[in-house]
């Protein structure tokens, strides 16, 4: 397997390829001579008319065929920054390669609930401390355990199985 960008082929007995929109410049290139000397030996109006037309076409096709070489070269080039850069945020230049399997996918959507349910308990203590009475105290009481059991819950799902230690790994940016 090769590299992007890499050029196998040896200096020498080099292939010349002649890709499609060479071959359709060409082709239009042609047909303008050609209108050009018909014109010119018939010097009619229908004549010049035909060559002027097919001047539009060259000029149309030589735009799109460098248009699209440098479009394509720009690609290249973002294409190879792009690689490099993903190829430097591995270790040792190694490549990083992301794996989320659906277990890891179904934790973090229970970890995110976790979080809401959390976020909207911390509204409701805000909401009903301010107030007096037993109702709002219960209120708070109850918003409260429920923060404790969401959150005992959350770090439970982030620990090893089995084990009652804290969870270790690299923090990554």
């Amino acid at each position: 397997m090769e590299s992007l960008g890499s050029n196998p082929a040896p200096a020498q007995g080099k292939k010349v390829t002649i890709n499609a929109s060479t071959l359709s410049l060409a082709v239009m290139v042609t047909v303008f001579l050609v209108a050009v000397v018909f014109a010119a030996n018939q010097n009619t109006v229908v004549g010049w008319l035909v060559v002027v037309i097919s001047l539009g076409w060259l000029l149309l096709s030589a735009f799109l065929v460098f248009g699209l070489k440098r479009g394509a070269a720009k690609m290249t080039d973002q294409l190879k920054a792009a690689t490099a850069a993903a190829a430097s945020r591995g270790h040792g230049g190694e490549p990083v390669a992301v794996v989320v399997d659906e277990a890891t996918r179904n934790r973090d959507m229970k970890l995110d609930h976790s979080f809401k349910i959390i976020q909207v308990q911390v509204g409701v203590v805000n909401e009903y401390r301010v107030q007096s009475g037993e109702e709002a105290q219960g209120m708070v009481d109850r918003a409260l355990e429920t923060i404790e059991i969401t959150a005992s819950n959350a770090r439970d799902m982030m620990k090893p199985q089995g084990r009652n230690e804290p969870m270790t790994g690299e923090v990554i940016d």
